[in-house]
Order: C-alpha cells, then sequence, then structure tokens
C-alpha cells in the first residue's frame, strides 16, 4: 500500500507492508512532471516493493478533492488503483499509532494503514459528465452565499434608510426580480446619499447573481435529466438534489455494496447499545454533502401523506421510534433506493479522477 499525504506543493509517498509497516519514502514535487517521479519511483522499487506492498499495489490518498485532483488523474491514468481516505479517518489512525507527532510522512503513513485497515473504502473515480455536474453545482452554490451576504448588508441598509420599508419586505423576498427592479427605481430618487447608492448598488450586484443562478439551475436541471431522469421519478427529488446525488457519487460501481455507500453518505446505523438498550444512533461522519440531499429528500417525503417514504416513517414510529431514529431509518432506505437507481443507467467510462 502506498499512502500519499497530498499539498499544494508537494507531496509525500510512504510505503508500508500488508501489516502497516513503513517500508519506504519519498517527496516529490505536486506537478505533472512530480506525479510521474512518483509512479517511476515507484515501479523502479522492483521486487522489494512488491514483498512489501503485496502483490497488488493499491494507492490511498487523502480526500483532499482540489489538492489531490491532478494526483488522482495521473494515476489512474497509469492504471493504477486510487482509494479516497478520509481527513477523520487518517487522524483517527494517527492518533492511534505509537509513534506521536505530526509531519507530512507520519500523515502518509496513517492515510496507507487507514487504507488497509478499511478495505471497503471508495475507489478514486469520476466521470466527465459527473465531474462538470459537480462543478456546476458547486459554483451555482457560491453564487447562492454571495447573494445571501448581499441580501443581510442590503437589509441594513434599508433599514438605515426606511426602517418601514425594509419591513414591508418578506424574509425570502429580496431575490424576486419584480422588488430587485422596484428598489433600483426607488432608491435614486427618494434616497440620495452614500447610503442610498451602495444600497442601489447592491441592488444591481443581488439581481445579476440571481440572473445567473436561475441559469445555472436550468442548465443542471437540463443536465439531470439526460444523465439519471429516473431519480427525478423519486419522490422529493428535484433537479438539484439529483445533481448532488449524482455529483457526490460519481459512479455507483466504485462501491462494492449498496451499504458501503450507505456508509460513504453517512447514512448507516451506528451502533449505540449498552447493557439491555438496544439503539442506534445517527451518524455524523461521512460525505455530508450526500446526506444533506439524502436528508432533504427524506424530509419531503415525510410530508407527502401518499408517498412510500411517510408509510415507512410511520411504521417505524409506530413501532416505537422516535422521531431521529425514524428518519435516520428513512434516510438509510432511501440510501438503497437511490443506489440501485443510479446503477440501473451505470456507464462504464474510462476512470477519471474527480
Amino acid at each position: 500500500m502506498v499512502g500519499v499525504d497530498v499539498h499544494k506543493d508537494t507531496h509525500t509517498a510512504v510505503v508500508v507492508d500488508q501489516l502497516g509497516v513503513r517500508r519506504a519514502q519519498r517527496r516529490v514535487q505536486a506537478t505533472d512532471a512530480g506525479h510521474l517521479e512518483l509512479l517511476a519511483w515507484v515501479q523502479g522499487v522492483g521486487e522489494e516493493f512488491a514483498v512489501a506492498a503485496g502483490p497488488e499495489i493499491e494507492w490511498a490518498v487523502e480526500d483532499c478533492r482540489h489538492v489531490s485532483l491532478r494526483l488522482e488523474r495521473a494515476l489512474l491514468a497509469a492504471g493504477q488503483r486510487v482509494r479516497r481516505v478520509p481527513p477523520k479517518l487518517m487522524a483517527g489512525a494517527r492518533s492511534s499509532a505509537r509513534e506521536f507527532g505530526k509531519s507530512d510522512p507520519i500523515d502518509a503513513t496513517a492515510i496507507a494503514r487507514a487504507a488497509l485497515r478499511e478495505p471497503d473504502l471508495p475507489l478514486a473515480e469520476h466521470t466527465p459528465a459527473s465531474r462538470e455536474l459537480k462543478l456546476l453545482v458547486d459554483h451555482r452554490e457560491h453564487l447562492v452565499a454571495e447573494r445571501t451576504a448581499m441580501i443581510c448588508r442590503l437589509r441594513w441598509h434599508l433599514h438605515e434608510l426606511d426602517p418601514g420599508l425594509e419591513r414591508s419586505i418578506p424574509a425570502r423576498g429580496l431575490d424576486k426580480p419584480t422588488r430587485l427592479t422596484a428598489l433600483a427605481a426607488l432608491l435614486p430618487a427618494e434616497h440620495p446619499g452614500l447610503v442610498g447608492e451602495l444600497a442601489a448598488e447592491l441592488v444591481a450586484d443581488i439581481a445579476a447573481r440571481t440572473t445567473r443562478i436561475r441559469a445555472l439551475e436550468r442548465e443542471i436541471a437540463r443536465r439531470v435529466a439526460v444523465l439519471a431522469p429516473q431519480l427525478l421519478e423519486l419522490p422529493g427529488c428535484g433537479p438539484l438534489s439529483a445533481a448532488k446525488l449524482l455529483a457526490e457519487t460519481a459512479r455507483p460501481g466504485r462501491f462494492r455494496s449498496e451499504a458501503c455507500f450507505a456508509m460513504h453518505a453517512g447514512v448507516a446505523p451506528i451502533p449505540a447499545s449498552s447493557g439491555r438498550t438496544d439503539r442506534h444512533r445517527l451518524a455524523r461522519g461521512g460525505n455530508r454533502q450526500l446526506n444533506a440531499a439524502l436528508h432533504r429528500i427524506a424530509l419531503t417525503q415525510t410530508r407527502l401523506p401518499e408517498s412510500l417514504g411517510r408509510a415507512y416513517y410511520d411504521k417505524r414510529r409506530a413501532r416505537g421510534d422516535r422521531h431521529n431514529d425514524a428518519l435516520r431509518a428513512l434516510k438509510r432506505r432511501l440510501a438503497r433506493v437511490v443506489f440501485n437507481l443510479l446503477r440501473q443507467t451505470e456507464p462504464t467510462p474510462t476512470p477519471a479522477a474527480a
């Protein structure tokens, strides 16, 4: 196993044997030339490396997507098998080791040991279509966050100019084109001065962000309808939730089973039993983006009286489950449904890094 601690400037690789004992290490530059150097080093160790790492070489890379992206692409293009190790899992492996401290080689060793200990970690794979969808979804979320911050600043300016005007605007009313158009005409006419100018400038910026966000939403919906229309048939799953599921899952075939997918999404039940108490609790780990998408779908289904999700939720409540326990069970059930829906039309592309 080769564990790699990735950074913007350098990558540190450590070779461990099947018992997790460190055998060799190397630091390379985080460039295309450095990636080729790392591959050549691994391939050049020869028989000694084969004895240390086992019959099949696997790479374990800390899941820092923007930093590890180019390395993953280089490894996958060379036909290597790469697994992603969540940072929290790496930190747990490091804290449980007898070697104290923190350094790049120590982190790389912990990454390799975590991958050895958890053979069900997902492979680093991404289809070009889901990669582009993830870029669009992330860009939309960034624009929404920017718009929210602008709306907060605009409300304070409006409160300073005219508290009654600010109170007359509903909590979610400052992203509506008609209201923005009215404010753009009102502010210069009735509120001259610096505060009015700043408020008018924010109105224009919010309108521009809203236009771009809606264009992105249309493009995302179009791509989802092509990639996985079956997801849109799932009650409570709209284009944005479906896009999040597609973007974060990449290719469902990289998971060994739907149980591995549920664990990755953070919806697998976590035992919380002791003595005569036998129960499970909500998972707090996993991919929180996937978890949030499943959570939105689950909440929506509980509000749809005729949905299977509502029937399952009511069944769990009738058995004595608390709200959180019933919702956790519903999310776990939805993870199985989503995984099977994604596998219905799964393509078989050439692997590419996320």
